[in-house]
């Protein structure tokens, strides 16, 4: 998995791979708002990596990845996880930090380095937001996990996966218990998009009252 391709395209192939994990095809748009860039670059360089042989783009749908395309995204995100793990593990990094920090090292580490990092993690599956690792290789788990705001009063379930890229939300998820593994019970939902009651775990429970829009960057698994 080379590590050749810059860190432009590294973070271009990134954002198509996380679109399209639950739509067909990314559209520039989502694109331009992922990367923080002007839609206008983000149409030239979907050009460029089509031509490279990276990207596959329609007019009018948008752009998904080739295989090639799909390795190499694959490898960016291996890269960034495994210095996530290693920064929380080894170097107590806190979980809301580690983001940004693995953004900048992924460009730039090389695989060796990566590999030793998680050897010395004992071959983490997953990273401390509970986003599966993709292996070297290139394979990757697709849990069906569900979003949170979707799930129905008085459902039991585990919290398995949290976004990452927001340090300030995660800094409040893990004041209030809200982090991988962690059980829940949905007591209350409240209809159009209204709060959700939560007790969070089985032992030591502590109720607590979240918004629909934080519960859809929760995804959990049912029991």
């Amino acid at each position: 998995m080379s590590t050749a391709l810059s860190r432009s395209v590294e973070d271009y192939l990134k954002a198509v791979y996380q679109l399209t994990e639950r739509e067909p095809d990314a559209a520039t748009s989502d694109i331009a708002q992922r990367l923080g860039v002007a839609p206008a670059s983000v149409t030239g360089m979907i050009k460029r990596l089509a031509e490279s042989g990276l990207l596959e783009h329609e007019p009018y749908r948008g752009a998904r990845l080739t295989r090639r395309g799909r390795q190499a995204a694959l490898a960016v995100m291996r890269r960034h996880r495994i210095i996530e793990s290693y920064l929380i593990n080894k170097l107590a990094y806190d979980w809301s930090t580690v983001h940004d920090e693995a953004e900048r090292l992924e460009h730039v580490v090389s695989d060796e380095l990566i590999e030793r990092m998680a050897f010395a993690l004992g071959e983490p599956r997953y990273d401390p937001h509970g986003a599966p690792i993709p292996t070297r290789e290139g394979v990757i788990e697709q849990p069906s996990y569900l979003r949170l705001a979707d799930v129905d009063e008085g459902r039991h379930v585990t919290l398995r996966l949290v976004g990452d890229d927001d340090s300030e939300r995660l800094r409040y998820l893990k004041g209030i218990g809200l982090v991988p593994m962690v059980e829940m019970e949905v007591l209350d939902k409240q209809p159009f998009g209204g709060p959700i009651t939560l007790r969070i775990g089985t032992t030591d429970t502590r109720d607590r009252v979240i918004g629909s829009e934080l519960a859809a960057c929760l995804f959990v698994e049912q029991r």
